[in-house]
């Protein structure tokens, strides 16, 4: 039967309680494969999994528990080995990178920033420091709307006016936050938002985190923040180098849910 795994610990890391269930219908029991001085969290994996939201909380709940009782290097949801043999294998090949990054995450934890623009607010944005935008606008509106050669002229100037701005606040966002976390991974990009990045915060420096994600609403009213933490640092089991621009994030023993 395939083994879905939870996260990695050290050996010394206290077992969970005994009666601790994790994904699946029934829910599956948790329990340790132990290899190179290195346990991990695992149960048997269920037929047919998907992201439902039972069994993504049931993931989430078996990371919390564990992680009260010490670092563990969190897998995402849907990881996946062929066998506890596979695991074994896996602990005994990279386990000196393993324990490199649970050193580097004790006491650390993720939060997901992502920003979009407020579409009105980002249009007034543009309009009150584009003058010549603005110039445009008003000789259309005093034209009756302006000639479609005209209308195009603008909407042109607005849309790279609009995608510049997006530039901006991306590199904004993340020069504001970057300063209060130990690390930084980016997310998959989307149209859909301005930015997509993950900060790894020390727990000690959290409050600190939160307050500077008060400034950037602050100085970014047409930015719209939606912080998601703190979580397991799921973006960071794989170092990576930090960047402005949209860094990838971590890595899985086996990804097989879609």
């Amino acid at each position: 039967m395939s083994t879905y795994v939870y996260g990695i610990a050290e050996c010394s890391h206290p077992d969970l309680p005994d009666g601790t269930t994790g994904v699946g219908e029934p829910a599956r029991a948790v329990r340790t494969v132990v290899e190179n001085g290195l346990a991990a969290v695992v149960s048997d994996a269920p037929e047919g999994l998907r992201p439902k939201r039972r069994d993504l909380m049931a993931h989430q709940r078996v990371l919390y528990r564990a992680e009260a009782d010490g670092p563990v290097l969190p897998m995402r949801f849907g990881s996946i080995a062929p066998d506890d043999a596979s695991v074994r294998g896996v602990l005994a090949e990279r386990g000196r990178h393993f324990r490199e990054r649970l050193k580097a995450l004790a006491g650390k934890v993720e939060y997901n920033v992502k920003a979009t623009h407020q579409e009105a607010a980002v249009l007034r944005h543009v309009m009150a420091h584009n003058p010549h935008i603005k110039e445009l606008s008003d000789a259309n509106n005093a034209a009756g709307g302006g000639s479609y050669q005209q209308r195009m002229r603008l909407g042109e100037l607005v849309v790279a006016a609009v995608q510049a701005q997006e530039a901006e606040d991306a590199e904004r966002l993340y020069r504001m936050l970057e300063p209060a976390a130990a690390g930084v991974a980016a997310g998959p990009e989307s149209a859909a938002w301005v930015a997509n990045v993950s900060f790894l915060v020390d727990r000690a420096s959290v409050e600190a985190f939160t307050a500077a994600v008060e400034r950037v609403r602050a100085d970014r009213p047409h930015l719209e923040l939606r912080v998601n933490g703190p979580l397991p640092p799921y973006s960071f089991v794989e170092p990576g180098p930090a960047a402005p621009a949209v860094p990838r994030g971590a890595g899985h023993v086996s990804e097989t849910v879609e």
